[in-house]
């Protein structure tokens, strides 16, 4: 009110202690404080809040404009830091010790211990003396306040010990005073003026705010008069149009300088006992920072300084003045910290449950597949391979849970799991334990722990075996490979005989012999059991790669007739989701599973295709009955409940992989930190092995059950998966081939050559001959053995010419 007054008459408003953030320059243009902003406090709170890590607080606050302005802003700052005053608890303006008592009872049932108390100077400490008397000044809790408490602490000091002692442990900020002798020699005059009886109370950071803030005001005014100005003030319309009663506004006149000397006080620049006194565009004062002070062993000690520049540390912010790095890329530091309860380790911040008010947890009642999760018939005892894995996580909690269940269901049919998680989100239940699924809509309300079991949905049907089958041997290849295999023998088998004929005595002989050698030496080496040793080296070049191929070709088909000797074939026409899909058959699914919502709402199966079902009995005997007699073509369902369905079934199997990756996870209550610890434990029990030792003794009592997934028939080798290799063969042998006849084409001519120039004269030379006589005679000449040339050679070279011509019959043949 007095704001909007001082707008109204223009006159420069200069506060020392209105805190309030929301007073602000753009609606109070004439409000100017020489003191910053709770805005500014409540960065260096929250920056407090997040350099010890805790991301809850609890907000203790006066229900006014300073406190509720003030929590606001602090809410802000720790929002930017991931972080938030989760509960907020006003007191009243004039709070009594009920007031108190009654909020720090409320406080208690909450999980937060990390309190702010934001309210005005309070002589009496009487909030801490409360907290004192319900015990919560203990090492589980933690107490900030803002400079209310440092203002009060300094005031009345030098304050009893009795006074101190409710305050061990809390930590709270100070307007930092840089030292100056300035400083110095005022304190030194107040403490004079205490001994005379002058004045009664201590300085706090406040009074010496004040004392500048006159001086501020006495600059400006002394600014305004050298200047030439004078005061004089003239009737405003505003004001003589609100008449009223009591105040008589209407009387009261407009100060026509005010703009200047406005403007005079915003250009202040002075050392004052606080530091250099100069304005922001804000028109708040420029501060150095705060101090962090804690109580220890009834004293104020100064842990640490904070600044906006530079964030914590342990030297005065002036001193780091002219270093080039801020808070973000320097070391944080604070000195070591009392906490409440003496310890000087930072306690956890938080509680999930005490032994009055256990953890309540929500276990699901089921009715079916009870070695997940279900009550023990005849006692009240929770018991099952979910349960194990909770109790176990536990013990890698680093602190007590207190716990009780609470079953969820009748225990006659499986209940709504995503009802469950619903109670979780709105605070039936503190977290729900069981095999629950981690699906896209339940992340929405609950937070989830780590996955301790991964699973999905799949498809069940029943399958059987079609390992006898007369032709079974022709599946691994298909009908063009077998046909350039076969291809390939015979091949090889030609041009092994033609590299081998002239130097080889096993491949020569009477035509029937020859062939049969010829087949028989290129079909034994599949087996390895030729006896025939090839000779040339051209020959034995086009065997070692025909070898290499024909060793890859029977490691791929015996590893692929393997397969189809040992895989289990569908006796349904399902082969997978599409499948499923696109026909009308009804559809098996668990009761209470996320299964029926996925189906129907991601797939768009018609619900009236589904059919629920309760156990494994209701499994097997609709899978039996088949869609034609009132059964189902398959089931889907999570991996977990099929595994444990077939370990004791040996007709059904599983088709597919699973269309859906989720897994089972413990759900809690958004932003429970407890979900981010168990998440912790399920890691350490999964590297420890103790998770596979849990489901080992509950699902491997009789041997693990095993994936029997039903496949379809392996898909068959085509040719084109070994082209590569036969062409590599096939270029080898061709450039073998080519090589063996260019060589016997150069011998032969060489062999013509020299039989016409020295076994017959030349005058009697037939020079021209039949193109059909020379193709017989070079295939005759191929036939002869690589000794026999080599005899002709040395015949035409030792006999003698002729002297008289004889007849030019070729003697070749």
């Amino acid at each position: 009110m007095i704001s909007e007054i001082a707008n109204g008459l223009q006159v420069p408003l200069v506060s020392y202690a209105a805190t309030d953030p929301s007073l602000s320059a753009k609606q109070f243009p004439f409000f100017v404080r020489t003191v910053q902003s709770d805005s500014y406090q409540m960065n260096a709170m929250a920056s407090l809040v997040d350099f010890y890590g805790w991301k809850e607080v609890i907000a203790i606050y006066v229900d006014n404009d300073y406190g509720r302005n003030g929590i606001s802003a602090l809410n802000d700052e720790l929002n930017r830091r991931m972080a938030k005053a989760v509960y907020k608890l006003p007191l009243p303006v004039r709070f009594t010790q009920h007031d108190i008592v009654t909020v720090l009872n409320q406080s208690r049932l909450l999980g937060p211990r990390v309190y702010i108390v934001h309210v005005d100077p309070d002589p009496g400490l009487r909030i801490f003396a409360t907290a004192e008397k319900l015990q919560m000044m203990s090492s589980n809790y933690v107490w900030f306040a803002t400079d209310w408490l440092s203002a009060t602490i300094d005031s009345f000091a030098p304050m009893n010990g009795t006074a101190l002692s409710v305050l061990q442990g809390v930590v709270g900020l100070r307007q930092h005073i840089p030292e100056s002798n300035q400083t110095k020699d005022f304190i030194s005059r107040w403490r004079k003026m205490q001994q005379q009886g002058l004045v009664k109370s201590e300085l706090n950071t406040y009074g010496l705010c004040a004392y500048d803030t006159v001086w501020t005001v006495a600059h400006s005014i002394d600014k305004f008069i050298n200047d030439g100005n004078n005061f004089t003030f003239s009737l405003s319309v505003k004001l003589n149009d609100s008449k009223t009663t009591q105040m008589h506004l209407e009387k009261l006149k407009v100060f026509d300088g005010g703009a200047i000397l406005l403007d005079n006080i915003l250009n202040t620049s002075f050392s004052g006992l606080t530091g250099p006194v100069r304005f922001n565009s804000d028109r708040n004062i420029i501060t150095s920072g705060y101090d962090v002070i804690n109580i220890d062993k009834m004293a104020v000690h100064i842990v640490g300084f904070w600044s906006n520049t530079f964030g914590f540390s342990v030297s005065p912010p002036e001193t780091l003045q002219g270093t080039k790095n801020r808070h973000s890329e320097i070391e944080q530091k604070l000195g070591k910290v009392a906490w409440p309860g003496g310890k000087t380790k930072a306690p956890r911040g938080w509680v999930i449950a005490d032994d009055e008010h256990p953890l309540r947890i929500g276990v699901p009642y089921r009715a079916s597949f009870v070695d997940f999760v279900t009550k023990l018939n005849g006692s009240h005892k929770i018991a099952g391979y979910c349960i194990d894995v909770f109790t176990e996580a536990l013990k890698f909690v680093p602190y007590n849970v207190p716990y009780k269940f609470e079953l969820f269901g009748d225990g006659q049919s499986n209940p709504n799991y995503g009802q469950l998680v619903q109670r979780v989100a709105d605070d039936v239940f503190d977290a729900a334990v069981g095999d629950i699924a981690i699906v896209k809509n339940r992340t929405k309300v609950v937070d989830f722990s780590q996955p301790y079991i991964t699973t999905g949905l799949v498809i069940v049907a029943p399958i059987h075996n079609t390992k006898s089958s007369a032709w079974v041997f022709l599946k691994p290849f298909t009908a063009d490979m077998w046909c350039m295999t076969a291809g390939g023998f015979f091949i090889i088998a030609f041009v092994i005989w033609i590299l081998e004929h002239r130097v080889n005595d096993a491949f020569r002989g009477p035509p029937r012999r020859q062939l049969v050698t010829m087949f028989m030496f290129s079909f034994s080496t599949l087996f390895k059991t030729n006896q025939e040793v090839t000779v040339s080296t051209l020959g034995r070049l086009v065997m070692v790669v025909w070898l290499f191929l024909l060793m890859v070709i029977t490691s791929s088909y015996t590893a692929n007739l393997t397969s189809i000797l040992t895989v289990q074939q569908l006796s349904s026409p399902i082969t997978g989701v599409e499948s499923l899909i696109g026909n009308s058959w009804p559809i098996g699914y668990q009761v209470g599973s996320f299964a029926h919502g996925y189906l129907s709402d991601n797939l768009n199966i018609q619900r009236s295709r589904l059919v629920k079902l309760h156990s494994p009995e209701e499994y097997e005997t609709a899978l039996r009955l088949g869609p034609d007699n009132g059964g189902v073509a398959a089931i889907v369902d999570e991996l977990s409940y099929v595994e444990l369905f077939l370990s004791k079934r040996t007709d059904f199997g599983i088709i597919g992989q699973p269309f859906t990756k989720s897994g089972w996870g413990f759900a809690f209550q958004r932003d429970s930190p407890l979900a981010v610890d168990m998440s912790t434990a399920i890691l350490k029990l999964s590297e420890t092995g103790k998770l596979q030792e849990i489901h080992a003794k509950w699902f491997c009592k009789m041997g693990c059950p095993g994936e029997r997934r039903g496949k379809s028939e392996p898909n068959q080798l085509h040719l084109v998966s070994f082209w590569g290799l036969y062409l590599l063969c096939g270029l080898i042998t061709l450039v073998a081939l080519l090589i063996f006849i260019l060589r016997m084409v150069r011998q032969y001519a060489r062999y013509r050559r020299r039989q016409m120039k020295l076994c017959r004269p030349s005058s009697s030379v037939q020079t021209t001959t039949r193109c059909s006589q020379v193709l017989f005679n070079f295939f005759d000449f191929i036939d002869e053995k690589e000794e026999a040339i080599k005899k002709m050679f040395m015949q035409c070279e030792n006999n003698p010419v002729p002297e008289t011509p004889t007849s030019t019959t070729s003697t070749a043949t």
